[in-house]
Parts: structure tokens; sequence; C-alpha cells
């Protein structure tokens, strides 16, 4: 019987040889391998079609185009559209011009991006965050003045904080591919574009709600949700129920008995698996209206897993540069005073010494 097997295609991704079917992309085939080779993806998101080649966030090194034409490609290519070639081989970590790229469009994300991360709702699940972890820089270059946006209601649920926003177009595509009547998109041009709705319009479809579970920043948020817990203080479980409008399968949000929000359930690359309704969303936030199912399983490197670390986990390598960096030797010559009454004089001296610099400060 003759064989109908697709042919497959070998492609080696930083020294690790794989075999894929013809059309996959480079980010495909590199999230074979799993999170720790894959390139990141700010803009990419595999359950919406035509997402991807905007945040140059995955850019990598093509050392040879294919097995009948060897020659490397001149520049990096996005590996979230680029397919793969039989032969092509790939380097990402391995290569320092793809980690030093990396590290501009970093600096370049965060030109306009605001330090809100103590007050933003998405700090703990920002892929920005886990971006400039990975590959930032500690300081920044950049001295104009940065620009900024009024915060605006779009629809009953959701608020858009454009100063936020780098246009990574996902929640375009969701609204575009699950509901029918989009009333939002990217207005302007250039360092003018942004996110805004229509004539002031507000989104009001049964899904609307999708666009929060898709925003990789904190652009986009649940107005039910803002500034009620931190991510890594709730514990997320899985649950169902029967829906009419969607499948019914999300993740509670539980602060001790109360759920404080609802989400869709995510996969490894925090990408939705099945897109829910607002009902489910943001009307029922009672136990009794779900089926819970169990703990939700939160991977190692997820801030919701804090405090909670194994010693044998493999730290960030950027976070062990920076504290090499700013590692300080402590002066062991200074005299171990245990004397209560001296240290009681040393800080009141210590006291008045700051008192006098605050006073010469404001005179």
């Amino acid at each position: 019987m003759e064989n109908t097997a697709p042919q497959l295609f070998k492609i080696t991704f930083d020294g690790i040889e794989i075999e894929v079917p013809p059309g996959t992309t480079i980010m495909q085939a590199a999230r074979q391998l799993g999170p720790h080779y894959a390139p990141p993806a700010m803009c990419y998101y595999e359950p919406l079609k035509g997402t991807g080649g905007k945040c140059r966030a995955c850019l990598v090194k093509v050392t040879a185009g294919s097995a009948k034409d060897p020659r490397p490609m001149p520049k990096l290519v996005p590996s979230c559209i680029t397919t793969v070639q039989d032969g092509m081989v790939v380097e990402n970590t391995t290569n320092e011009s793809v980690l030093e790229t990396r590290r501009g469009i970093v600096e370049f994300l965060l030109i306009n991006h605001p330090l809100d991360c103590p007050v933003c709702d998405q700090a703990g699940e920002c892929h920005l965050q886990d971006f400039a972890f990975e590959h930032g820089r500690v300081t920044t270059r950049y001295e104009e003045e940065r620009r900024t946006f009024e915060k605006h209601d779009i629809g009953p649920y959701v608020q858009l904080h454009m100063t936020r926003c780098i246009l990574c177009y996902r929640c375009v595509f969701t609204a575009d591919q699950i509901t029918n009547k989009r009333v939002h998109g990217v207005m302007n041009r250039g360092d003018h574009a942004e996110i805004s709705t229509y004539i002031e319009k507000a989104i009001d479809n049964d899904f609307s709600g999708n666009v929060i579970d898709v925003c990789p920043v904190g652009a986009l948020t649940d107005k039910t949700y803002r500034f009620k817990s931190r991510v890594w203080f709730s514990k997320p479980v899985e649950a169902h129920c029967d829906c009419e409008k969607c499948s019914g399968n999300v993740t509670l949000w539980y602060r001790g008995d109360e759920v404080i929000r609802v989400t869709a359930r995510k996969n490894e690359w925090g990408e939705v698996k099945e897109f829910i309704c607002n009902t489910c969303r943001f009307e029922r936030k009672k136990t009794s209206d779900w089926t819970i199912e169990g703990p939700t399983k939160i991977s190692r490197h997820s801030v919701i897993m804090a405090n909670k670390y194994r010693a044998d986990v493999k730290k960030p390598a950027f976070g062990l540069k920076v504290a090499e960096a700013q590692y300080k030797q402590i002066d062991d010559s200074r005299p171990y005073i245990t004397d209560g009454t001296t240290i009681r004089e040393l800080s009141k001296e210590n006291n008045a010494k700051a008192n006098q610099r605050s006073l010469a400060e404001n005179n």
C-alpha cells in the first residue's frame, strides 16, 4: 500500500533538530520544544487568524535558509509569520544579535508606556513585564515627553487606558473574528495611532469582554475587577457551567470565598483556549453558579506562584545579571554595636543630620 503520510521538513532551532509539516511557522515549530525555547510574542496570538508581524519581539536569525539554498537570510525575520523550509537553521537565544535587538525592542515599547505596575491590574499577568524582565535594560535613554491619553469607558464592562497600549491589534482581531459588529479599531497613523471606538460608540456585544483577555498589557481592563486584588493574592480554579452562548469553561479567581473575577481559560502561552460570553464573565460571580473542577495549573515561572518557587528552579538570567551588576560589598570593618544606649544615641544623631539636610534643601 502506498505511503500517504505528509512530507515533514527538518529544521534546526538553537541546535535542536525537529520535524514539522510544511506551512508551519518558525514560532509554531519552536513552541513544540517548549516555553524555554520559543521566542517571545506580544502581538502574535495563535487562536486569532492574521495576527503577528507587528511587535518585532519574536525576531530570530536564520543562518541557513534551506538545504537547497543554505545562504543565511540577510536580516532578522519575525518567527511568527516566517514559514519553515526543509533544512532551515534558526538561532534564537544562541545569537547575540537577536538578544541585542530584543533589548532595543523592549526599550522601544517602553518609550511611551507608563510605570503603572504598582497600580495596574495587569501586573503579574503582563506579557510586557515578562518581556522586559527577560530582555530589557536597567536604564532608559528616552528624555522626550511621553504621549498620554485620558481613560475611556468603551462599554459597561471595559475601560480603555490607551497610554499603556502597545498597538498589538489583538483586541481588533478578536472583535473582528468572534463578533459580527466591531465598533472599535486603530485610528490615525504613526505616533498618533490609537485604539478607539468609532464616533464614541460603546462595545456592547455579548463577547466584548474577550478583548480584556487578549490584551498583553493593562490597556483594556475589567471594570468590575479594577483595584480589587493583586493577581498573586488570588486563587484560580477551573470551573464550568451550562451556557447557551459559549462553552462555559472558565477560570474563577477567588479571594477567600469571594469570586472576584472570571476569565477564559488560557494555555501555556497565555492564549485563550475558548472565548467566553459576557454573561459568564461578568454576571456569574457566585460559586453556586458553577461546577468546580479543581485548581488551575500554573507554570512555575508565573508570578502567581510567588513564594512557591523550588530551589532547583532555574532563575531568569537577566535578573541575576542585574543583581550582579548592582552588587555592593559590605564594609565589614565597621564596629558591631549591640549596646542599646549607644544605638539610641547614634539614631538621634543620624536623625538630626537628616533633618539638617532636609532644611538645607528646602531653603
